[in-house]
């Protein structure tokens, strides 16, 4: 073998070493990318669910206004004291629950929440016509007002509403009065107390609980 076919033949391998360096080079850069990839998903997954926003089993403080399918405003607290609940009591309602999550500290919005995540559907089968008699037999009924059953068995607490009065009977209605009806909540959230638990077992403010006197 000639010195130019010697010197060609080193010139080759030469050439072939710096491309096998560059491939090891780009698949160590792609192994690199794909770590740090895997890295900040990692941490995007510990860290985000932390942020300041609403999570189930937290303490939140709102301002809110309760409206019905008519736009009437059944309650309203925007101003003052705010109200308090723990996201995803069970005597929350769960829509107002769902509403919230997710919401960060002086947010406000607007949602329209259906019946079936509120009150639930007017159950006729709730309108009783009873007689006069016993623990009611001298009791004075108007129409429209709203009554406090009290039951003796379990000393439970029912609020009906009073759809009829004669002398020897009364109608009621036990139903809550917002059943069947798709509510519109206007919500700010004004102060978040991240729970320690980790689950819903409190709440402190009567809307939207899930019975209501009005």
């Amino acid at each position: 073998m000639g010195k130019s076919e010697k010197k060609e033949k080193k010139t080759r391998e030469e050439k072939d070493g710096g491309g096998t360096g560059d491939k090891n080079r780009n698949y160590l850069m792609i192994v690199l990318g794909a770590i740090i990839i895997v890295i900040i998903a990692g941490i995007a997954v510990f860290v985000l669910p932390h942020q300041d926003v609403v999570m189930n089993g937290d303490n939140v403080s709102f301002y809110y206004t309760l409206m019905n399918e008519n736009g009437t405003v059944i309650s309203s607290r925007m101003n003052g004291t705010p109200a308090e609940l723990t996201v995803g009591s069970s005597d929350i309602i769960p829509g107002f629950s769902h509403a919230i999550a997710g919401m960060k500290v002086n947010e406000k919005k607007t949602v329209v929440i259906p019946f079936d995540q509120a009150y639930g559907p007017y159950n006729s089968s709730l309108v009783r016509v009873v007689n006069r008699t016993g623990a009611i037999a001298n009791t004075t009924f108007l129409e429209g007002q709203y009554f406090t059953i009290h039951r003796s068995t379990d000393n439970a607490e029912s609020v009906v509403r009073i759809l009829n009065v004669t002398p020897s009977t009364v109608t009621w209605d036990a139903n809550n009065p917002l059943a069947g009806q798709n509510l519109t909540f206007t919500v700010q959230i004004v102060g978040l107390e991240r729970s320690a638990v980790g689950n819903a077992t409190v709440t402190k403010t009567p809307i939207p609980a899930k019975t209501i006197a009005p």
